[in-house]
């Protein structure tokens, strides 16, 4: 169209000239029907492949999360201090998490009250199970619009391929295999406000993101990030959302510097942020320290799930506010590819893939426009590939799906702790007793003296829990209860 904005191109808004129909194969994939055509079946399990792709996912999800929960392998305390915080929501109490010490509140420690959520649900199902079926759910429920966005843009076989890619990308199986973690909520957020930002929404893609601010602290910069690029994207075709969108990057931005000055540390024991001193070089590091780890994640983030071709579109300015608070900190498990820190930078660099290779099919470079083509099959079998050494594979192990009888030996074990009695605990045994139990963390202030002390001692880190468990509070003497397997219960005489 003369005169028209480069991002106002016509493929992007072929929805609504052919009435009816709600994706946009683009003419290198499947061309679209007539508008009169009667869909077919073919194209009505197309129409479902996200909701099925989503239902598979979940699934696997769900196996490799709850599996790992079963066989006693948290790789942290994560499970069990949300558990007490949702545990507390749900009986209609402050979200105390004593993991962080006696009567921490954890608003003052992490800003997430979108945990509150999950109370109900809590309610009827008080296990840490429930977190983490709910987790797997969220997380798949983001790869359908990541699907369906790119569908619209790409068609339906490349559409699909990149649903896959982000389905099974490393950074989301890392997260769904890191016990539980509030950024699940923010996925689905994310995706579907990029969704409607593809679709040039941009009032919607704006609301969806709003609800960040309730998920994590550092995630309104991230709202914000997402205002700026509808700003880029709508100033000149829609000039009448630009003061929306830099009204809600301004919130973004408020909305983060308030809750790390005010919020937090109004709920904070001690009147403070606890992780400023994890940010530059209080922390006692650079923005080059560790440059070649954060190099391999860069690379890992672009390469394997994008080619580098998502570097060609505006949607990857998203992802820097998350890798800037993690390259900043002196904490060097922010920099790498493990745990889930990644896990909200998916659906962004797989959807910038998308906006990228829509826009490279109308280059007038044909190794662009081949390369453009054919990058969102090779994403999904880089993804399939990287699987068999990723948290997924386990959903064809016959471990995954047995509980051995160690396992069911510690929990009998465990059971000797009655309900509501007062327990300290390392990793090993703390999400078996949250549920029921009050439960501190072994190296955390002590002015609670338990009742209980359960230990994994399977690493031989301390040859005398007896001992141990004395000097951890003088005067107060305990005694062995029962052992299984590396496991230690000790109770105080």
């Amino acid at each position: 169209m003369p005169g028209a904005h480069p991002d106002a191109t016509a493929p992007e808004r072929a929805d609504e000239l052919i009435p009816g129909r709600d994706r946009i194969p683009s003419a290198a994939a499947d061309g679209p029907a007539p508008a009169d055509t009667a869909p077919t079946r073919a194209d009505r399990l197309w129409e479902r492949a996200p909701l099925l792709l989503a239902a598979a996912l979940f699934a696997a999800y769900t196996i490799v999360s709850v599996g790992r929960y079963r066989r006693m392998e948290s790789r942290s305390w994560d499970l069990g201090i949300f558990e007490q915080a949702v545990r507390a929501y749900a009986h209609l109490q402050a979200p105390v998490a004593d993991l962080k010490g006696p009567g921490a509140n954890i608003l003052g420690d992490h800003f997430s009250p979108v945990t509150a959520l999950l109370a109900p649900f809590y309610r009827l199902f008080p296990s840490p199970i429930t977190l983490l079926v709910a987790q797997a759910l969220l997380v798949a429920v983001s790869v359908v619009p990541v699907t369906r966005a790119a569908t619209r843009l790409l068609g339906r076989a490349s559409g699909a391929a990149i649903g896959v890619a982000y389905g099974l990308s490393w950074g989301v199986q890392r997260a769904v295999d890191f016990d539980f973690h509030e950024i699940c909520f923010a996925l689905p957020l994310i995706a579907f406000s990029l969704e409607a930002l593809l679709r040039r929404r941009w009032r919607a893609a704006l609301l969806w993101a709003l609800p960040l601010v309730l998920v994590k602290e550092d995630l309104g910069m991230t709202l914000a990030a997402v205002a700026v690029v509808v700003a880029i994207r709508c100033r000149r075709t829609d000039p009448k959302a630009l003061p929306y969108a830099l009204g809600v990057a301004a919130f973004g931005a408020v909305a983060t510097l308030v809750t790390l000055t005010l919020v937090i540390p109004a709920f904070n024991s001690v009147g403070a942020y606890d992780y400023w001193d994890k940010v530059g070089d209080s922390g006692g590091a650079g923005i080059l320290d560790g440059a070649g780890t954060k190099l391999r994640t860069l690379l890992w983030l672009l390469l394997p799930t994008t080619g580098l071709l998502a570097l060609r579109s505006p949607l990857l300015l998203i992802a820097l506010p998350t890798l800037g608070w993690r390259f900043l900190s002196g904490d060097d498990h922010y920099w790498g590819t493990d745990w889930h820190y990644s896990a909200v930078l998916m659906p962004v660099v797989l959807l910038a893939l998308a906006d990228a290779a829509h826009t490279a099919r109308r280059s007038g470079r044909s190794w662009l426009r081949r390369y453009a083509d054919r990058l969102p099959a090779c994403a999904a079998a880089a993804a399939l590939a990287l699987t068999t050494a990723l948290p997924l594979a386990g959903v064809t192990e016959a471990a995954t799906y047995e509980k051995s009888g160690r396992i069911a030996a510690v929990d009998r074990m465990l059971e000797r702790i009655p309900d509501g009695a007062t327990v300290e605990a390392n990793i090993g045994p703390i999400s078996r007793l949250t549920s029921r139990a009050r439960v501190f963390w072994v190296g955390a202030a002590r002015p609670v003296v338990p009742r209980y002390v359960a230990l994994d001692v399977r690493d031989g880190w301390t040859k005398d829990p007896v001992k141990y468990a004395n000097s951890l509070h003088p005067g107060a003497r305990y005694v062995l209860e029962d052992t299984a397997y590396g496991y230690v219960l000790l109770r105080r005489d």
